[in-house]
């Protein structure tokens, strides 16, 4: 089953560790077969959100929510269940300064 990895956090703690990589744990999964993709993302500050209401596109510069955490990147994953994903979100090191939301996908 496929499931993404959210990766959440606090940008100044996202900042502290923006060198540190995943510290081995991409090239861990990849080695056990089952990390599919991912990607860090640009800060909150560099998003345009984008709405459609009555036909009307609206944009808002920045994230549309404020919010103490903020999504920081993700990571697409393939395992047997919802354990191994949580076991595998649980290596990563943006879990330790962060959150990491494990999604299914559809």
């Amino acid at each position: 089953m496929k499931y993404v990895l959210l990766i959440a956090g606090d940008e100044t703690a996202a900042a502290e560790h923006a060198n540190d990589g995943c510290g081995g744990w991409d090239a861990e999964m990849a080695a056990r077969g089952v990390l599919y993709g991912g990607a860090g993302l640009r800060p909150p500050a560099d998003a345009t959100t984008v709405r459609v209401r009555q036909g009307d596109t609206l944009l808002t510069d920045g994230p549309f929510a404020e919010s103490r955490e903020q999504i920081g990147g993700f990571c697409l994953i393939d395992c047997s269940d919802l354990a191994e994903a949580i076991e595998i979100a649980a290596k990563h090191p943006a879990a330790t300064y962060g959150s990491i939301e494990v999604r299914p996908l559809l």
